[in-house]
């Protein structure tokens, strides 16, 4: 992949190339952010096939090739899998190979979800396993194909489990001549401090708007209104575009979701017959992937802060639009304030975190709906 067809981000990419020109080249390096994976692959490639300047020009078309169908021999990748109808037993990322090489080649930017998706896994949580770190070892032990620089970069690095991660502790420190290890990662909390403070961090931001926008018309064929339109909407993420340009079901489901939700919890207060109908709800929502719950309470974050905005007069900054016609979240607006905003979110968020740790989904969302029960009805103050 080239610089130049990775969406915006110009003064990161002028720093990745700028040490590689004065050689100054970290053995061990973190990208954090969303979407970052094309720019890594870029920036691979940079490394691997001994470009120059933006354009990754150089002679050697052959490795350019190899790199953008994801088979050259000396870039490795890694990624959080789990078993499937395919793989019983001891997944690694060389089970998917194949699947990957695909599922890149469809949308560099995809997120997890998506990959768990597209590997039959949806229901459950990956991980990059021990098993997955000596497979590590070994390949990294051999010398490169090509003579050159051997890149391992590993995706959502904050799967790795415990195990794995002080597996590779000794090879981060001391990795082979010539290795580079490119960690990628939205959430460096839940990578361990050893890990982290092994690695030169670099910070990706959100794309802005217009990037994402003008992404979508060349690459999409959608017309700039359109392209404006949705790129408002993703918050920075060009994949989030993608999905609503393409009328993804997933965000229609969860918008049927929270709007039962909020209604029914609304209703609750003083009226046990419409508790069981939370109880039925939790149990709906139990029943989806762990992944499916994470996302659903992502959106949840997004919908409350939407709303509070409208309430406070800066509609200007909303971008959430509902689809149910029955639903408008203007009326809704007002019981989103100032006195119980935090907490709500402060309940997603704890929902999230025990979610993420395999907790028990129908007492996690029964417990959420309860409290949500009690917030709506919280009173404004004058």
């Amino acid at each position: 992949m080239l610089f130049s067809e990775v969406l915006g981000l110009d003064h990161l990419k002028n720093h990745l190339i700028t040490g590689v020109q004065n050689n100054r080249i970290p053995h061990a390096q973190l990208f954090v952010g969303q979407g970052v994976l094309p720019l890594a692959i870029a920036y691979a490639q940079y490394l691997l096939c001994g470009n120059s300047g933006m354009e990754n020009n150089s002679e050697n078309s052959s490795c350019n090739l190899k790199v953008n169908k994801l088979s050259h021999p000396d870039l490795h990748f890694v990624y959080p899998v789990a078993t499937n109808d395919k793989i019983k037993k001891h997944p690694v990322s060389s089970h998917f190979s194949e699947e990957w090489r695909l599922f890149v080649s469809e949308n560099p930017y995809s997120n997890l979800y998506d990959w768990y998706n597209y590997i039959g896994v949806e229901k459950k949580q990956g991980q990059i396993s021990v098993d997955e770190a000596q497979d590590m070892v070994k390949s990294l032990s051999l010398k490169a194909y090509e003579g050159g620089y051997k890149v391992m970069l590993i995706w959502m690095a904050e799967k790795m489990n415990v195990s794995c991660a002080n597996k590779i502790l000794k090879l981060l420190e001391e990795p082979p001549a010539k290795t580079v290890f490119i960690l990628i990662a939205e959430d460096e909390e839940q990578l361990l401090t050893t890990i982290k403070s092994r690695c030169q961090v670099l910070k990706f931001p959100l794309l802005a708007e217009e990037v994402i926008a003008q992404g979508l018309v060349k690459s999409e064929g959608a017309s700039y209104e359109v392209a404006k339109d949705f790129a408002r909407q993703a918050s920075g993420v060009y994949n989030k575009a993608l999905h609503l340009l393409k009328d993804n079901s997933e965000d229609n489901q969860f918008e049927n979701w929270v709007i039962f939700w909020v209604r029914t919890a609304f209703r609750a207060k003083g009226n046990k017959s419409v508790v069981n109908d939370l109880l039925h709800w939790s149990e709906t929502i139990a029943g989806t992937g762990r992944e499916v719950q994470k996302k659903f309470l992502d959106y949840c974050v997004s919908f409350f802060r939407q709303a509070l905005l409208i309430n406070y007069n800066t509609a200007s900054l909303v971008y959430l639009k509902i689809k149910a016609s029955d639903f408008a979240l203007e009326k809704f607006a007002p019981f989103i304030h100032g006195q119980n905003i935090i907490e709500i979110i402060e309940a997603l968020e704890t929902a999230n975190y025990h979610v993420e740790r395999n907790g028990n989904a129908k007492i996690i969302f029964t417990d959420l709906s309860i409290q949500l029960t009690r917030l709506l009805h919280k009173p404004a103050k004058n």
